[in-house]
């Protein structure tokens, strides 16, 4: 049964532009175009929802290639003689597109096929084929190709438009979103209530992962810059220094499990929203154990967490010493809450303001805008 969001009037359109009066029944045929219509669910909630451009630029690249070579105007089953196109090229190209600049190579190699299992369980197609020993790659043809009224429709530029929709409907949301900040910042006044409501609402549970680690990050960058350190390397020669917190590179990256740096203590930040504690443990075992604390995208309260943490984590490692050793690394809890009062703090001590400028300034370079983008 296909599921009806905001955005699956969008893909009808698109299909009924390429196949006419056949539109519904190839939207209701192509398991391929369902799992497009899943994947974009978020596209017009706004620029705070989840985007989803990894798996669907792992398809979106492949059948482009797909389409570069005319195999969508060719019989069914020439594509069967194709020597595949290099994962270079692929991995290259998703890093171009919109939102694409920092994405990984885990969807190209399982996450969209896993993914596509999971929702499709009685099929036995996946849509990446790939061969591991040439790092070539090929789209499922037979995904491609519906056969309605003893003739073959074939899909790929459909797919390709379905793509490009949805990502425009995000970049016109995230320019929406760069607006609405920019305006904040022109506010004037000392209360500064309407920035507080907007920075708190980006604290939401259902805020997208990116966004939450960047308005988590400007929060924590001038909460932190408020506290001194007394330091030296002489006693004679002790110096007061501001706790200066740091972004180790693009949010989501494979960093090693460290996302914000704090001078001069070398404390290790790591933004999460799941409370599956082996992702903890991997992240502490990734820093050799070195004391970490947890920005955590959840408003459930510290001691839940701890307690939920160490429950779980229980049931597979029975042994006390192995368990109590890793959640002895977790330096500091950091929920919704806890960022919450220290927005309170910022504010009470002027900088509310560096905080939304903060946010504007890491937004625009995480999803690489420029000023282009408003035309």
């Amino acid at each position: 049964m296909i599921t009806e969001h905001s955005f699956t009037s969008t893909i009808r359109k698109v299909l009924t532009t390429f196949f006419g009066e056949n539109a519904d029944t190839v939207f209701e045929s192509s398991i391929l175009v369902q799992y497009l219509n899943e994947k974009t669910k978020s596209a017009n909630r706004g620029s705070k929802a989840r985007g989803s451009f990894a798996n669907l630029y792992s398809i979106y690249v492949i059948v482009e290639d797909y389409i570069r070579h005319n195999y969508h105007k060719v019989k069914k089953g020439n594509y069967a003689d194709y020597e595949g196109v290099i994962f270079s090229y692929l991995f290259k190209r998703q890093r171009e597109l919109p939102f694409g600049a920092k994405l990984q190579n885990h969807s190209l190699n399982n996450r969209t096929n896993s993914e596509f299992q999971k929702l499709f369980p009685t099929t036995n197609l996946i849509p990446i084929i790939r061969n591991q020993e040439t790092s070539r790659y090929w789209i499922n043809d037979n995904l491609l190709w519906i056969d309605l009224n003893k003739k073959s429709y074939n899909i790929a530029e459909a797919v390709i438009s379905i793509i490009d929709e949805y990502v425009k409907a995000k970049q016109d949301s995230f320019v929406r979103f760069i607006k609405q900040c920019e305006k904040l910042r022109t506010i004037e006044g000392e209360d500064g209530k309407e920035i507080n409501t907007f920075i708190l609402s980006l604290l939401a549970p259902n805020v997208d992962a990116r966004l939450f680690e960047i308005v988590s990050y400007s929060i924590l960058k001038f909460y932190y810059i408020e506290h001194n350190i007394y330091w030296g390397y002489e006693l004679e020669k002790i110096e007061s220094e501001n706790l200066k917190l740091y972004k180790t590179g693009r949010t989501n990256a494979n960093d090693g499990g460290i996302d914000f740096v704090m001078k001069p203590l070398g404390r290790f930040f790591q933004v999460t929203e799941t409370l599956d504690f082996k992702k903890y443990f991997l992240d502490i075992e990734k820093i050799e154990k070195y004391p970490i604390t947890f920005v955590i995208k959840s408003t459930e309260s510290i001691s839940e967490i701890k307690e939920k943490l160490e429950s779980d984590a229980f049931k597979t490692y029975p042994v006390k010493a192995i368990v109590r050793k890793y959640l002895d690394c977790i330096e500091e809890i950091i929920n919704i809450p806890t960022l919450m009062e220290y927005l309170q703090t910022v504010e009470a001590n002027g900088l509310l303001i560096k905080v939304l400028e903060e946010i504007i300034l890491q937004s625009k370079v995480e999803f690489n805008y420029s000023e282009e983008d408003e035309d």
